[in-house]
């Protein structure tokens, strides 16, 4: 399927924000923008950079500028959803009868296919290696298939598991989660591999 019979389909999917999506739809397929799908959900790249995003939940629907802590925002729309986390991406959220004024819509999008243009990027600090709880060490040294199982996964599933069992307070219960992810680390599969794609 084609990425704009994907966005028809989400679009479609999210009947209560129809008329709002095909709007917002409309003003970035006339700007510059390349329209994609990523993350399930339409996706506007500039020379292969992200640059925005639109999605719909149940409470609201939205623009995601993936770099817009560079926006000026003059109008005080956006907000970021997860503070202390979330570095760059900036949300400019429409709750049911929010008006959509087309223009400033626009002057924002433009904006942010300037910065982008402009290079201007937050950039991610990757995290690298993985610290291990006592009881993941031992488990680790005492299984040389589970060691090997274990080294092949992603550094971040890997961390995934690691912090899974660190977060635990009690010793028996690091033990219980320990013993619960052994075979789905001897599979190769991640922590939360099970949610994704549903």
């Amino acid at each position: 399927m084609s990425d704009k019979k994907k966005i028809d389909s989400y679009i479609k999917k999210h009947s209560l924000w129809t008329e709002e999506l095909m709007l917002l739809r409309t003003l970035f397929n006339a700007s510059e923008l390349i329209e994609e799908v990523k993350w399930g959900a339409p996706a506007y790249t500039l020379n292969g950079k992200n640059v925005a995003g639109l999605a719909a939940f149940k409470n609201y629907m939205g623009i995601w500028f993936h770099q817009g802590v560079f926006l000026k925002d003059k109008t005080n729309k956006l907000v970021n959803a997860q503070e202390g986390i979330t570095k760059a991406m900036r949300q400019w959220r429409f709750g049911k009868g929010d008006a959509i004024d087309a223009q400033l819509v626009t002057a924002y999008i433009n904006e942010a296919i300037e910065n982008s243009r402009a290079g201007k990027e937050v950039k991610v600090e990757r995290k690298t290696g993985v610290v291990l709880s006592t009881e993941l060490k031992n488990a680790l040294k005492e299984d040389v298939s589970f060691n090997e199982a274990f080294k092949k996964l992603t550094p971040g599933k890997q961390r995934e598991y690691a912090q899974h069992i660190d977060e635990a307070k009690r010793e028996a219960t690091k033990l219980s989660r320990l013993e619960k992810i052994i075979p789905m680390i001897l599979e190769g599969q991640g922590l939360h591999d099970r949610y994704k794609n549903c």
